[in-house]
């Protein structure tokens, strides 16, 4: 933004994870007053399982900023107290709780939500992963106007992005991320000058992206190899998509899907092909994985694996 017609606003910031740490900075380094920063309370994190501080709040503190952890948003309280804080605007990414009516009304700009999908067609907790996951050709970030639905509000300002083939969602998740702050922005500015209206969002291509679980990462051999490898890489690097071999969860982070040769079209799904195991039957096709992890281990070459853990030809997967 130029600083001709830039305006600097009042800002109460909501998120939490590392994905919402670039757009606050970005309001940061803009010159944009944060009042206050919300975000979930520390979680018990690492072996030790010590109370962990979230990024955003990590990132508030090393700027002085200050910092508010409420476990809900539903109280009298702490809506008042939100309310007390006269910002023009609150900003939200990734924050991890529904905002109530009270909250979305406290501040006259209301809150302006950053959403890493193109809206309709991920809605809800994991929209990069499922964009991936289900073989999406591209994504978005889209800035939109927060009601009480779930990512239903009215759409300010959406970019595109294609997503690469062989993109794994961490890659596409750190891309989003950083072309979140300048578009958040670029949406702020538009909204305070009047020169960007909300649009309602399609009625069609809804979708909703729901929390990723244990089931969304294992692996079914009955699937067709291309659903598994986008499987593969929309888990990846976190939580990884798994198979089971002697009571092991070996994740796989990086593969191939091949067509499956005539000859063994009738083969068991889950079958172990070649005698170094490199190759496994699908439903249609064959997967090659190149990136796995045993527990405990390192993340290593499937090859490398293979030579201290074998895997005999006509194996069958679990």
């Amino acid at each position: 933004m130029c600083s001709q017609t830039f305006n600097s606003l009042s800002i109460v910031f909501m998120g939490t994870p590392e994905f919402a740490v670039p757009s606050l900075r970005a309001l940061r380094e803009a010159g944009h007053k944060i009042i206050a920063v919300y975000t979930q309370p520390p979680r018990p994190a690492g072996r030790g399982q010590k109370e962990t501080p979230s990024p955003v709040q990590a990132y508030a503190l090393a700027h002085n900023l200050p910092v508010f952890t409420p476990e809900s948003l539903k109280t009298p309280e702490v809506q008042s107290q939100f309310a007390s804080h006269r910002a023009d605007v609150a900003v939200v990414v990734a924050y991890g709780l529904l905002l109530p009516k009270p909250i979305l009304e406290a501040h006259p700009l209301g809150c302006v939500n950053v959403h890493p999908s193109l809206l309709p067609r991920w809605r809800g907790a994991a929209p990069i992963q499922r964009a991936i996951m289900a073989g999406d050709k591209e994504t978005a970030v889209t800035l939109m106007q927060m009601d009480e639905g779930l990512d239903t509000g009215d759409m300010l300002l959406v970019e595109k992005y294609p997503i690469p083939e062989g993109m794994n969602a961490g890659a596409l998740h750190d891309i989003l991320a950083e072309k979140a702050g300048p578009l958040l922005l670029k949406t702020l500015q538009g909204l305070a000058d009047k020169t960007i209206m909300p649009v309602k969002q399609p009625d069609t291509g809804v979708g909703y992206a729901k929390k990723i679980t244990k089931g969304d990462c294992r692996i079914d051999w009955n699937q067709p190899a291309e659903i598994i490898y986008h499987q593969i890489l929309g888990l990846s690097p976190s939580p990884g998509a798994f198979f089971i071999y002697k009571g092991e969860h070996i994740k796989i982070f990086e593969a191939e899907a091949w067509e499956k040769p005539t000859p063994y079209r009738h083969y068991v799904p889950g079958r172990i092909l070649d005698e170094r195991g490199t190759m496994i039957i699908c439903g249609e096709g064959i997967l090659v994985p190149e990136a796995v992890q045993r527990p405990g281990k390192k993340q290593m070459t499937y090859d490398e694996m293979l030579r201290g853990y074998p895997i005999p030809s006509g194996t069958i997967l679990e």
